[in-house]
């Protein structure tokens, strides 16, 4: 079962997700916080799966409750999806610097934030194509990640190269080992290499680093 925390200010919404979430039969909301204080609260007494954060929020905002309950890195950490408008880029990228795992807009459809959650909880990444782009533009503006890109990208072998692609399309490590028919632990070792190789401090940078070097295109929507 996938414990779920669902973190927004409105009301309405958490009622509305966790109405969609407990539905699954493989979900289950751990419980409903207001704001960035009251979340890190809840994640370190509930230890949620997956924490849905919102960015804007009165009080402690969505990026710094996620550096919080991120800061000392536990290897059993919560994953956390941020859900936002876009309304401030800043945000997004100091999100992903805190550790955030997926981005995703407010009006996907339901079915593609239940994915979304079930990719996170068996250790994927997810980023909306909107923030995908953003984070290219970020990353192809910083000298010292086009010097990664030219140099350590290479490094990669063909295998790495494959599950950095198979990653950046959202794949969990047991998607990625049925994809290309090897073990689990396998699939594992391949990314870890990749992230290692790659200097990405995430599976969410990884997947920028996909995306930014053009290994992955971005899908361009209507």
């Amino acid at each position: 079962m996938i414990r779920v925390l669902l973190v927004d200010d409105q009301a309405l919404l958490r009622s509305g997700l966790r109405i969609l979430l407990e539905a699954q039969e493989d979900l289950v909301v751990a419980g409903e916080a207001a704001g960035g204080e009251q979340a890190v609260a809840l994640a370190r007494e509930l230890d949620p799966d997956v924490i849905l954060m919102d960015i804007s929020m009165p009080g402690l905002d969505g990026v710094s409750a996620t550096r919080e309950i991120l800061a000392d890195r536990r290897q059993d950490a919560p994953k956390i999806l941020i859900l936002t408008t876009f309304e401030d880029d800043e945000n997004v990228f100091g999100a992903l610097r805190a550790g955030a795992s997926g981005f995703l807009l407010k009006d996907i459809e339901p079915s593609e934030l239940l994915r979304a959650i079930r990719v996170l909880a068996h250790g994927g990444a997810l980023l909306a194509p909107n923030v995908t782009r953003r984070l290219i533009a970020e990353i192809a503006s910083q000298p010292e990640h086009r010097e990664v890109l030219a140099t350590e990208l290479q490094s990669l072998t063909e295998r790495e190269r494959e599950v950095m692609a198979l990653a950046a399309a959202g794949l969990s490590n047991k998607e990625i080992a049925d994809e290309l028919v090897i073990s689990i632990a396998t699939a594992k070792t391949h990314v870890s290499r990749a992230m290692r190789k790659l200097h990405a401090h995430d599976r969410a940078q990884l997947v920028a680093f996909a995306y930014a070097s053009g290994l992955v295109v971005p899908r361009v929507t209507a």
